[in-house]
């Protein structure tokens, strides 16, 4: 599947000479002027890559990249910082922000594509080994953290209601039967008859609002969790 790129640029020329080469090699892009339609569109769906111009109208780039890094949501989007600005002071603050490039104009459109691709090719470092997203980040499980984050709010959950969002996170897709959920929360030492099970998925699916869709009863079986 292309990748999605979102240019945030008020310069049209600019706007439209980036847009057009990048679809050139089969990216995807969407073209903001302004730091608020471009923000707004990012609640609704996230890009794979920012490119961000800072001197926007009506915001400072650096509070752009700022507020995006300081989401749980949209801290893992890789931006690369498009701009005049090319003072070494400018360059370190965008880096320390959470930036992953810093381009300074006039710039060559073929680099910048290049430099598009390097970052896209990254590992995602700044993400924990124990952070589990679904739905694009619209449930987060992060078991480093014991913390469960739903729309960027964080959720309130029992130790026992966590263990059982936790393992079946351990394996998307794989379906636990009550059984199985009953020896890992208890073990040898469980006393429970497996229907419990179905009282705590009820308290947590209540709990996680929208996100209980991602929790699949399997009739006769147990339970998945599953995008």
């Amino acid at each position: 599947m292309n990748k999605w790129i979102y240019v945030v640029e008020d310069e049209p020329d600019i706007l439209e000479l980036v847009s057009l080469n990048l679809e050139r090699v089969n990216f995807k892009v969407k073209c903001f002027e302004n730091a608020d339609s471009f923000l707004e569109m990012v609640e609704t769906k996230k890009p794979d890559l920012v490119i961000l111009d800072l001197m926007l109208p009506d915001a400072d780039g650096f509070d752009v990249c700022k507020h995006l890094k300081s989401d749980e949501k949209t801290r893992a989007i890789p931006i690369i910082m498009l701009t005049a600005k090319g003072d070494e002071i400018d360059r370190i603050l965008g880096l320390e922000l959470g930036a992953d490039d810093y381009v300074t104009k006039p710039f060559s459109v073929k680099e910048l594509v290049a430099r598009v691709k390097a970052v896209l090719r990254r590992p995602l470092m700044d993400v924990p080994k124990d952070r589990i997203e679904l739905g694009d980040g619209a449930l987060i499980i992060d078991t480093e953290r014991h913390e469960v984050i739903q729309d960027g709010k964080r959720i309130d959950l029992t130790s026992t209601e966590f263990k059982i969002l936790k393992l079946l996170a351990s394996k998307k897709g794989l379906v636990f039967s009550r059984e199985k959920i009953l020896d890992y929360l208890w073990g040898n030492e469980k006393i429970v008859v497996d229907r419990t099970i179905d009282v705590h998925i009820k308290h947590l699916r209540e709990k996680l609002g929208e996100a209980a869709k991602f929790i699949k009863n399997i009739r006769g079986v147990g339970y998945k969790l599953e995008e």
